[in-house]
């Protein structure tokens, strides 16, 4: 039998295989059920009737609440059950009934989530996603395979996320989004494959950054979607006018090596 630290408390309903790996201090609730090459750090939490499976390495002090599944096998067609994997970073807080895939063979092999997320209850993470740090998933939120979201994004409740899409850092999409197009680094987005809304200048305020910075963001977006003939143009007119601000590098950038395009964006005073 495995031998589990003194420091922890598992439930005797409890299903964990020989080659599982625990941490110092950590609880496994009832009926829980945990496979041979999952590892958990120290002080992680494991609610009632979780399972996790697959090879899972799971960071530090993390909460998986009820009924979650993570690391099962992706749903995609093409896989032959390859041993591939998930990697989740510390602090995370995986809300009930969420489910996390582990990656595919085509797709680099590997899941990844950052740390000190929060992904909320119903969530839905498809094979081969990176996600990165502190990023928020409201309740029911969805991403297809492949999705890439920046770090600090916030991605509302049942919004769903098309394959392969990229989601900038600090990006803001509304509940009940459609995504089907790259949305850049430090902007609002909202609804069914619609439009951009500007910078999110409140998510900015409130993460710190500074006046300036978010006042060049938001000349720069104006340049770029309401003030020039094309988008080249734009990007290139924002570059010249800011090409001592990191974070409009960023923004054009992430614009310039998009290959699935980005919405397009709107623009008032407001923005």
């Amino acid at each position: 039998m495995m031998k589990i630290p003194d420091s922890c408390r598992v439930h005797p309903t409890a299903v964990i295989e020989e080659t599982a790996s625990l941490g110092e201090d950590v609880f496994v609730g009832p009926y829980a059920i945990i496979g041979p090459d999952v590892s958990i750090g120290d002080g992680c939490r494991i609610a009632p009737h979780v399972v996790i499976e697959g090879v899972t390495e799971i960071g530090r002090n993390c909460q998986i609440f009820q009924f979650a599944s993570i690391g099962a096998a992706p749903q995609d067609i093409t896989y032959k059950g390859e041993r591939t994997g998930l990697i989740i970073g510390d602090d995370t807080i995986i809300r009930e009934s969420v489910t996390i895939h582990r990656g595919t063979p085509k797709g680099g092999g590997t899941t990844r989530i950052g740390t000190r997320c929060m992904i909320m209850a119903y969530s839905h993470i498809a094979h081969d996603c990176q996600i990165g740090d502190q990023v928020i998933m409201a309740n029911v939120a969805t991403l297809g395979g492949h999705v890439e979201v920046g770090d600090h994004a916030v991605i509302g409740g049942l919004s769903a996320i098309h394959q392969f899409c990229r989601i900038g850092r600090y990006a803001f999409l509304g509940g009940m989004s459609g995504a089907n197009k790259d949305i850049p680094p430090f902007v609002k987005y909202q609804g069914q494959r619609a439009n951009l809304f500007g910078i999110n200048v409140l998510g900015l305020k409130r993460a710190g950054f500074s006046k300036e910075t978010i006042e060049a963001l938001r000349e720069a977006y104006r340049i770029v979607f309401a003030k020039a003939a094309t988008i080249t143009e734009g990007l290139d007119l924002a570059e010249e006018a800011y090409p001592d601000v990191a974070e409009v590098t960023q923004f054009t950038d992430f614009i310039r090596k998009s290959k699935r395009g980005v919405p397009s964006g709107e623009w008032n005073n407001s923005h």
